[in-house]
C-alpha cells in the first residue's frame, strides 16, 4: 500500500472500527493485498467514485456510510479465489467463470461472520453488487428496484474502472468509449439514475478522477 493511499484507507477503515469495536487495519491490509495490487487499487477508485454518485443522488449519511464500505470491500471475496483463476492472462472457461462469480457471496459471508448489523447492511450490498437492472446478473437475478440503491451505484463505477484500466488479459479502452457502452446499458445492465448521476457528474467535470479527462 502506497503512502499517498493510507488516509483514505485509514478512513474506511476507521468507520469499520466505529461498528465493529475492535481493530481490523492489520487483518484488512493483509487481506486487500492478499490479491494482486490490481484488486486493491480498484476497490479505491469505485469508493471516490460511488461517493460522489452517491451524493450526486442524494444518499443520507446512512446510506453514504454503507456505500463507503461496501464500495470498498465489494471484491474482498476474491481472496477465495484461486489464484490461477484470478490472474489467469487469457478468457476465462465457463467453469472459471462460474468460480469468480462466487466472490460476491464470499465476500458477503466474509463480513456477516463479524456479526455486526451494519456490516450485514454492507454484506448485502456486498452480494449484490453484479446484479442487473434488466435481472441477468448475479447471484440472485434480482432486477429493478429490488436491487439496493447502493448495489446500483457500485455497479455502475466498477463496469466503469474495470473498463478503463488495463488488465493482464485485455488493454484499457478510451473514456469517452467507456461512457458511451455504460449509456447505452442504461435500463439494460445499469439503473438508469445511477448512469444519469454518473452522466451529469462527468458533463460537468465535477467528478474527481480521470473519467472526464
Amino acid at each position: 500500500m502506497t503512502k499517498d493511499r493510507n488516509p483514505e484507507i485509514k478512513r474506511r477503515i476507521s468507520l469499520l472500527e466505529s461498528h465493529v469495536g475492535f481493530k481490523l487495519e492489520t487483518i484488512l491490509k493483509h487481506a486487500l493485498k492478499t490479491r494482486d495490487s490490481y484488486t486493491l487499487e480498484h476497490s479505491e477508485r469505485v469508493v471516490l467514485l460511488a461517493e460522489q454518485i452517491g451524493h450526486h443522488m442524494g444518499l443520507d449519511e446512512q446510506q453514504m456510510d454503507i456505500l463507503s464500505l461496501a464500495a470498498g470491500f465489494h471484491d474482498i471475496g476474491k481472496i477465495g479465489i484461486a489464484d490461477d483463476i484470478l490472474l489467469k492472462p487469457g478468457k476465462l472457461s465457463g467453469d472459471e467463470y462460474n468460480d469468480i462469480k462466487q466472490h460476491p457471496k464470499i465476500g458477503a459471508n466474509m463480513l456477516r461472520s463479524l456479526g455486526n448489523p451494519v456490516l450485514d447492511e454492507v454484506a448485502l450490498c456486498v452480494l449484490h453488487h453484479h446484479e442487473q437492472w434488466n435481472g441477468n446478473g448475479y447471484p440472485d437475478g434480482l432486477q429493478g428496484e429490488e436491487i439496493p440503491t447502493i448495489c446500483r451505484i457500485i455497479a455502475v463505477v466498477d463496469a466503469y474502472d474495470a473498463m478503463t484500466t488495463t488488465r493482464s488479459y485485455r488493454s484499457e479502452i478510451e473514456i469517452r468509449k467507456a461512457l458511451e457502452i455504460i449509456k447505452q446499458e442504461s435500463g439494460k445492465q445499469f439503473c438508469p439514475e445511477a448512469v444519469q448521476a454518473l452522466l451529469e457528474l462527468c458533463s460537468k467535470q465535477r467528478l474527481n478522477s480521470k473519467i472526464c479527462s
